[in-house]
């Protein structure tokens, strides 16, 4: 016989931590990517729900069964994400630490640096309500996440609620702890930000002919060092960006030369394949003189049709949430 929700509850508070968990296991992973969109950091994502999860265990005695654990359970943790909004926003940028390579001169900074890639092996099926307006493949993509954290706070928390997770407005009003009202004048706003962000063609299916001629072709250009084949492959305002590093390089030949400056350096780099926020993605690997290739980081590829529309180049620390290995063995001659 299946335990229902408030026998559940009642144990809970009891002391019952089986009982807890079993309550709140099934929103674990859809938790942890709604604080990803609101955090841009999957180490940041992880803490929040963390720190959601102990705050519910010592709130129970508090949860009066008003609203469903699920929407309980989404107050704490968008609540916990603002909070963290207001310090992982100070945060310093890095500097250039590749040795041996200068780069050339960037066209601007980028404005989000504190930017993490979300393994799609993590990504939960969770079913948006009838309200919601973003595509749940959009939803996740890197430029959704990273215009999502120019927002203001309270606007990215309303948008997320409202039009990724389609609370209603009521709802999303008891969570952000304000009115109805509120809740659509902050969504009105955020709405129209995004709307200046929005790509005007998006991706290709995810595994579709398209979408794979464009890695492969890809994929050689970058072990093949072949400046022209990558020309070929970059929109007229191709961007390439690498948090927590600020450089930018917007427009096709800022790419271009950016990417000319690694490969005249004698670097040789292998490819390995992976996906993130529902694009394409590679983890990077120097070969060394030994032979022995190390991870230096991990590329995630935004296309726009059969182009890539950005390059976003995240450093050798993501390579373990996406089970890749630090090093790979030596090439054989």
């Amino acid at each position: 016989m299946t335990v229902g929700e408030p026998e559940l509850v009642g144990r809970a508070r009891a002391g019952d931590g089986a009982a807890f968990r079993t309550l709140t296991e099934p929103y674990r992973r859809e938790l942890q990517v709604h604080c990803y969109r609101m955090l841009g950091s999957l180490h940041d994502a992880e803490d929040a729900v963390q720190e959601t999860l102990l705050s519910a265990w010592r709130g129970l005695p508090g949860y009066d069964g008003r609203a469903a654990i699920r929407t309980w359970l989404y107050r704490i943790a968008t609540n916990r994400c603002l909070d963290a909004l207001r310090s992982t926003r100070r945060r310093r940028a890095r500097e250039w630490d590749v040795p041996g390579v200068e780069p050339p001169e960037p066209t601007g900074r980028i404005e989000v640096r504190w930017l993490e890639p979300y393994p799609d092996a993590l990504l939960d099926a969770t079913v948006p309500g009838p309200e919601a307006r973003v595509e749940q493949t959009e939803a996740v993509s890197l430029a959704f996440v990273t215009a999502l954290q120019l927002l203001p706070p309270r606007q990215l928390a309303a948008l997320v609620l409202r039009d990724v997770l389609g609370f209603p407005a009521r709802d999303t009003a008891d969570i952000l702890d304000t009115t109805v009202e509120s809740v659509k004048s902050a969504l009105k706003r955020a709405r129209a930000a995004l709307r200046r962000r929005r790509p005007a063609d998006g991706p290709p299916h995810a595994g579709s002919p398209v979408e794979n001629a464009v890695v492969a072709r890809f994929v050689h250009a970058y072990e093949s060092a072949d400046v022209d084949t990558l020309v070929g492959l970059l929109t007229d305002d191709a961007f390439l960006s690498m948090p927590p590093l600020p450089l930018a390089y917007a427009g096709r030949d800022a790419v271009v030369r950016f990417c000319a400056t690694m490969f005249g350096a004698g670097r040789h780099l292998d490819l390995v394949p992976t996906r993130a926020n529902g694009q394409p993605a590679f983890g990077v690997y120097l070969r060394a003189p030994t032979g022995v290739r190390r991870g230096t980081g991990l590329f995630v590829l935004t296309l726009a049709g059969d182009r890539i529309s950005a390059l976003t180049r995240f450093d050798h620390t993501v390579l373990p949430a996406f089970a890749l290995p630090p090093s790979l063995p030596p090439t054989r001659p």
